[in-house]
């Protein structure tokens, strides 16, 4: 499949997916205290990544809180 080939419904959903996680990152980035505009720009480069990555290194979610 050439990039010719992609479908317009596909590309729809990717940017959804993208802006989605994007605003997610963004405000809960904001919500605690990190650098939101980074976060925001990483979540629309590609899925799902920046948000495991945020989630596990940043937010620490594997922690538990006392």
């Amino acid at each position: 499949m050439s990039s010719e080939e992609i479908s317009l419904p596909l590309l729809i959903a990717v940017g959804i997916i993208l802006i989605a996680q994007s605003t997610f990152l963004f405000l809960d980035a904001r919500k605690n205290g990190h650098n939101y505009w980074l976060w925001g720009i990483i979540g629309l480069i590609q899925a799902p990544m920046p948000t495991l990555f945020y989630l596990i290194f940043v937010r620490k979610i594997w922690q538990k809180k006392d």
